[in-house]
């Protein structure tokens, strides 16, 4: 978990300049009615952090867990990620991001195996969900970087 902790750490530093780089124009345009913005996307990543910290910590603390599932467009509705401040929502990205690092390197290996399930989906551990929630960060900033 340690190398995961580093690796997430290293996305925060190499991705925080890039993304405070982006001017209001880019970040608030919907490339349709249907996709998120710029802004959206990193308020949709602020809420997996928020959503994962409580599974990392919740499911150390009570073992085996049921978690309720994510309901992504109602949450970036109620936040109104599309209006708000591109630089509070970076800055609250990268700090949440530092912390989860840190909740990730404290992982102890018996916590690793804990099965979680969210949802309707099939069980997994929590190692796999730390794993995955970096996958999704990755795509997702992706997706920032790009263009389209």
């Amino acid at each position: 978990m340690e190398r995961i902790a580093t690796n997430l750490i290293g996305r925060v530093t190499e991705t925080l300049p890039q993304l405070r780089s982006l001017p209001e124009a880019e970040v608030s345009h919907k490339p349709t009615p249907e996709r998120w913005s710029k802004k959206e996307i990193l308020g949709h990543l602020i809420d997996s952090a928020c959503n994962n910290h409580q599974r990392f910590v919740r499911a150390q603390l009570g073992g085996e867990l049921f978690f309720p599932g994510y309901e992504q467009e109602g949450w970036a509705r109620c936040q109104g990620y599309a209006t708000a401040n591109w630089s509070l929502l970076v800055d609250l990205w990268a700090a949440y991001n530092r912390h989860l690092a840190e909740v990730i390197a404290r992982l102890p290996e018996a916590a690793q195996s804990l099965v979680c399930r969210i949802g309707n989906g099939e069980p997994v551990t929590l190692a796999w969900l730390v794993e995955d929630y970096v996958r999704h960060l990755d795509h997702h900033l992706a997706q920032i970087a790009s263009d389209g």
